[in-house]
């Protein structure tokens, strides 16, 4: 926090209506941007935190809540610096907000993206705006006292003085509203003293939620508003070749057609992802229809029309089985002396993951209307920065001007990381002149998404005596994932895709990795799991093959390998990470291993300074896989709500057991094959396990993401437990098409 008076961004109070105590940001210019509330309690909020009169607290939401929680994890870092009663607080999100500062353009409440990195992020920021709402309360009261402030402390909503005198704080808020800012950051609780913070504290629009009240995305509704739906080239990098409308104009309730051209060539997708003429009607129903009744021919890019899923294994395999043409992402000690070494044994093998869309319940939209001096979007987004970034660059209008407006959106995954549909939504408005809320259908969603990358990996271990790891080769053919991504214009092609620094690195007295890049015009993003999904189902299961084939126990193996409890490096504990493992192991009785046909599996990963592990039992009936048991252990940190921690674990697990045993995408003749849930299907109640059994260790160390790390140790845990059930390995995914093929 700064709290340096000459900058024009700093932490500020003010008085609010009525007397209420307002602390947060404050800029020369300042702004009141409105922001969207409860669909029925639209109101202005500008700052993170208010003390009402009558001694409600009003805390500002600043995340974008895509079902992660920090709707309600966020607020309780103010909350409890506040030392607020929980009881009497009310949470309400933010709109973006926008600020120029002394360095360039700014986000007024820091970070609104929040990513797996929100709650690290915002772990001092946000409680320092509750300890200065509290330093400003308990300063009031030692003046109405004329008491020494340092004799005073305070308790669920009340400054309490040392002979249990009480105040309140809407009794204060006044008073306090009146005085400055500290000039330096007041001390933050020792952990010791925290009251809220760790503590079960309910999703705060659980209930509106649960009664539909909640406005998501696609719930916007403006009376002025036109409906668009885009028909997109199906071709990755494809362009229009001919158009006729015309019976697509004769539809009632339709009003014009706009062609939109598809991103440059090789340019990054920055804006649209593809090209496409949308449809505007007075209602979605119509755009539809009108939609159908178009007469559109497209053309192919042609150096992606061949693309197809036969052909990108054809290459993977050609160039792991080749010298030339890698990248060397790490390379320690000497892999070739070690397999040369006398009483060696070298054990290798191949795994392969597909594409995988995102498939976010609520798909895509977007609700905007651009005019000359101002625009206002009503979406569910991931990058509220970067959304206003690029409706400035389209629109001209300048960034103060534009007003983001952020309800809860439908899931995520790293979907809505990508403006595309952002950048189809103004660029369709701008021409319409009319308000227009833009929406897609599934078969849209699947057909043009950011797809996880499709990639074979190829290891290779060598064994002293048929024990003990002394190399370890992991080469990686794969689609990259930078390809016309400007956040990560220049870094290197595996960036996203292997983690130099993934389990075992540092572990292993040689090791190396390599990496071969696949062209393919189909675009790539993040998904939950990321580099650490992508990357720990080839070596997790490749561990688990080495244990067999050297009669080694699996979590043994994994201990050897990490020894002592020690900091390898920043972010990275083996001490943590053989913690999680050992829970798991613990939890799903490994020492007893069942012999009624089932199987146990495991498997662990770190990242990002977060550690999980995973254990299952499965059996296989027939030409179906039971899961019986589902355990994840997990330690992220310092807890934050024990029940947001259980139901992000609960469903990023879920989530990665339903694209482990189904989900792919996969691509012929240069075209998507998949257009909707029966052919990309998802996890069913009925395969589901019962619970998953989550279990959170609070390290004291400072909170860290978990869905990323959550999800990377689902799929090899999976395949392990499957090899044990039924000793068929399964190498390639998705897991149950193929174990159908292998059984």
């Amino acid at each position: 926090m700064n709290f340096d008076r000459s900058r024009r961004r700093f932490l500020a109070v003010s008085t609010g209506a009525a007397g209420a105590l307002v602390v947060g940001w404050r800029v020369q210019a300042q702004q009141q941007l409105p922001y969207l509330g409860a669909r029925f309690q639209a109101q202005q909020l500008t700052d993170f935190v208010r003390v009402q009169a009558d001694g409600a607290v009003l805390i500002g939401a600043r995340g974008c809540e895509v079902g992660q929680g920090v709707k309600t994890d966020l607020p309780m870092l103010i909350a409890e610096e506040l030392d607020a009663d929980w009881s009497r607080v009310r949470v309400e999100q933010l709109s973006y907000g926008y600020i120029e500062t002394d360095s360039g353009p700014g986000d007024r409440y820091g970070n609104q993206g929040i990513g797996g990195d929100g709650t690290p992020a915002a772990w001092e920021q946000l409680r320092q705006a509750g300890a200065v709402a509290r330093w400003l309360l308990v300063q009031a009261a030692a003046q109405q006292w004329r008491l020494d402030a340092a004799t005073l402390r305070t308790e669920a909503g009340f400054v309490i003085a040392a002979d249990g005198r009480k105040l309140a704080y809407g009794d204060l808020a006044a008073s306090a509203a009146t005085l400055d800012a500290p000039a330096s950051p007041p001390p933050l609780k020792d952990p010791a003293q925290f009251a809220i913070i760790g503590k079960p504290m309910r999703t705060v629009d659980a209930h509106e939620v649960v009664l539909g009240r909640t406005e998501f995305g696609i719930d916007t509704y403006w009376g002025n508003a036109l409906v668009a739906v885009i028909a997109r080239c199906p071709y990755p990098g494809g362009t229009l070749d001919t158009l006729d409308d015309a019976l697509a104009r004769r539809v009632p309730g339709v009003h014009r057609t706009i062609v939109l051209p598809g991103p440059k060539p090789d340019a990054p997708f920055d804006g649209v992802l593809a090209a496409g003429v949308a449809v505007l009607a007075d209602d979605t129903w119509a755009a539809l229809r009108g939609r159908d009744k178009l007469k559109v021919a497209w053309k192919a890019d042609a150096a992606w029309a061949n693309d197809s899923n036969a052909s990108l294994e054809a290459r993977a395999t050609a160039v792991l089985d080749g010298t030339t043409g890698a990248t060397v992402v790490r390379n320690d000690g000497d892999f070739a002396k070690a397999k040369k070494a006398p009483r060696t044994t070298t054990l290798g093998a191949r795994y392969q993951l597909p594409f995988l869309a995102h498939a976010c319940l609520e798909p895509p939209c977007a609700t905007i209307e651009v005019s000359t001096d101002r625009v206002v979007l009503v979406a569910g987004l991931h990058d509220p920065a970067g959304a206003s970034h690029l409706l400035h660059v389209l629109t001209g209008v300048p960034r103060e001007a534009i007003d983001i407006r952020l309800p809860r959106a439908g899931g995520d995954f790293g979907r809505r990381l990508h403006n595309d549909y952002v950048a189809e939504a103004a660029l369709v408005a701008r021409e319409a002149g009319r308000p227009v809320k833009l929406v897609w259908m599934r078969e849209d969603d699947l057909q043009h998404d950011f797809y996880r990358p499709f990639g074979i990996h190829a290891l290779t271990a060598t064994l002293e005596r048929g024990k003990r790891l002394t190399g370890w080769s992991h080469r990686v053919a794969a689609t990259p994932r930078n390809w016309r991504d400007s956040r990560l214009a220049g870094n290197p092609p595996f960036s996203g895709v292997v983690d130099a620094d993934a389990f075992p690195s540092g572990l292993v007295a040689n090791l190396e990795q390599v990496f071969h890049a696949l062209p393919c015009g189909l675009p790539r993003g993040e998904l939950r799991g990321g580099a650490g999904a992508f990357q720990a189902f080839a070596a997790q299961c490749f561990l688990d093959e080495i244990a067999v084939a050297t009669h080694q126990d699996p979590v043994q193996l994994r201990m050897d390998v990490l020894g002592a409890p020690r900091m390898l490096r920043p972010g990275f504990d083996t001490g943590r990470l053989a913690g999680v493992l050992r829970i798991a192991a613990g939890k799903i009785d490994w020492q007893h291993k069942p012999k009624n046909g089932h199987g146990l599996g495991i498997a662990c990963h770190a990242g990002a300074g977060a550690y999980a592990a995973h254990a299952f039992e499965v059996s296989v009936e027939g030409n179906d896989l039971v899961i019986h048991r589902a355990v994840c252990a997990i330690d992220s940190g310092r807890t934050l709500n024990p029940l947001n921690l259980q139901a992000q674990a609960t469903m990023a697990t879920l989530g990665a057991v339903s694209a482990t045993l189904h989900e792919a995408i996969t691509l012929k003749n240069g075209q998507v094959q998949q257009h909707n849930f029966p052919d990309y299907p998802l996890l069913r109640m009925g395969q589901a396990p019962h619970a998953v059994e989550v279990h959170s260790v609070d390290s004291g160390a400072d909170p860290a993401g978990l869905d990323d790390v959550v999800a990377a140790s689902v799929a090899p845990a999976l395949a392990n437990a499957v090899y044990a059930a039924t000793t068929v390995r399964v190498r390639k995914l998705p897991l149950l098409p193929e174990l159908r093929r292998l059984l």
